[in-house]
């Protein structure tokens, strides 16, 4: 886990940073926000790039993962699911991969276990877990279509706040 991450309070990453201090001190699991997401452009596994902006006018579920990291493996199949159920409403699923703190090849073998059907981009210098602010993994982030960020959940994620978090976003729509 990345017990450690600098926090700038200053930036407009407030709101994200302060729920997910809140939720690593255990005051509270999934916080709702408002705030406008960062944008990121980043390698993906396939070869390409993707940048956040590219799904401007889409609801985005920001998913940050290792392959180490064992309650990444346990949600993965319900973000799947999850995917293939609202793929239909145009969610778009992003599975960032903390790939400066681990090797290319164990998440590519990660990704290719679990037939990850979204874009899985490589978060190779740890740039955008720090623009996130992130405490740990997995963490999910659910963004509008209008690029606000409407909830954010450090930490494994349960059926419950998946749902709460997809109702926030597709419901925009």
């Amino acid at each position: 886990m990345l017990w450690g991450t600098k926090v700038r309070l200053g930036s407009q990453l407030f709101s994200i940073a302060f729920a997910t201090l809140l939720t690593a001190a255990g005051w509270l699991s999934a916080q709702t926000l408002s705030s406008p997401a960062p944008d990121f452009t980043l390698k993906t596994l396939a070869g390409g790039t993707a940048s956040l902006s590219d799904y401007r006018g889409r609801p985005v579920f920001l998913n940050f993962w290792a392959s180490w990291c064992k309650p990444c493996r346990g949600e993965m199949s319900d973000i799947i699911a999850a995917y293939g159920a609202h793929k239909n409403q145009h969610l778009q699923v992003l599975a960032i991969n903390l790939t400066d703190q681990e090797h290319l090849s164990d998440a590519r073998r990660f990704v290719d276990e679990l037939h990850m059907p979204f874009p899985v981009l490589l978060d190779q210098k740890g740039k955008v877990r720090k623009s996130y602010a992130l405490r740990g993994v997995p963490t999910s982030v659910f963004i509008d279509a209008e690029g606000i960020v409407r909830l954010v959940n450090p930490g494994p994620i349960t059926s419950e706040t998946m749902q709460r978090g997809l109702a926030e976003i597709l419901s925009a729509r």
